[in-house]
């Protein structure tokens, strides 16, 4: 027989200290998960914003951590640089800039480096019940192993799509779009896992539902957006997303 395409209640759902409220439940078919790596694979982003505030201190120009998070989350380096250095910075320059950045990151993030609770077994569920799974990060491709590696994740994942496999960094769908085409999967078909307001966005532009993990927002902000179906700190809870799958 044909295996049938895994099957989820789609329930927007709000979670509340430990309770849950279920709200409109709907019913929808997907066939893939993609996740976001940075604040949602890793509770990471406090290491990535203190290496960027620290580089560009470094180059005479103080920015605040709110004001990080409004302007550059989920750009890609790049696009980092070009929004506070200007867009007649060259080439070279952001290379070194973003270089440095990273250096910086990796060095005071390794000691830290630890999945979200959960992910690994919620990822075998998941391949378990036939899901394809897929990372789509504004990371490159050195933090992605540092990442994927150094957690053991690799082969957990059928695709892999990075800043260097893109022109434009989220909220642009871009990033979504081209991995549900290496998934070889239709955008509405894929569920999204994300933190940041600009992955959310990202999702709804590719037309995508999302599930917010709440490392940067709030459950009752992250239920704001109407295709976000989940809220929830972590992955220990998440298999009420598995509800219903099946293979035949």
């Amino acid at each position: 027989m044909p295996r049938r395409r895994a099957g989820i209640c789609r329930t927007d759902l709000l979670l509340t200290g430990k309770q849950m409220a279920v709200k409109v439940p709907r019913m929808k078919q997907y066939s893939a998960f993609i996740f976001d790596m940075d604040g949602t694979l890793i509770d990471n982003m406090p290491y990535h914003i203190q290496a960027w505030l620290a580089s560009f201190a470094g180059l005479g120009i103080q920015m605040t951590e709110a004001e990080f998070h409004r302007r550059l989350s989920g750009k890609t380096n790049a696009e980092t640089v070009r929004e506070v250095l200007g867009r007649d910075v060259t080439a070279v320059e952001i290379d070194r800039i973003a270089h440095s950045k990273e250096v910086q990151y990796r060095s005071i993030y390794a000691p830290q480096l630890r999945e979200i609770a959960g992910l690994t077994a919620f990822l075998q569920q998941s391949r378990g019940a036939g899901m394809k799974t897929a990372v789509a990060t504004s990371a490159g491709a050195d933090n992605i192993r540092f990442v994927l590696d150094g957690l053991g994740l690799q082969e957990m994942f059928t695709a892999v799509v990075g800043a260097h496999d893109v022109q434009n960094g989220k909220p642009d769908p871009e990033i979504f779009l081209t991995t549900a085409r290496r998934l070889q999967q239709p955008p509405g078909d894929c569920l999204v896992f994300e933190d940041s307001r600009a992955g959310i966005e990202a999702a709804r532009r590719a037309g995508m539902d999302v599930v917010v993990i709440n490392t940067a927002l709030s459950a009752q902000e992250a239920m704001t957006f109407p295709h976000v179906i989940h809220s929830a700190a972590d992955y220990r809870n998440l298999a009420i997303l598995l509800d219903g799958l099946s293979e035949k």
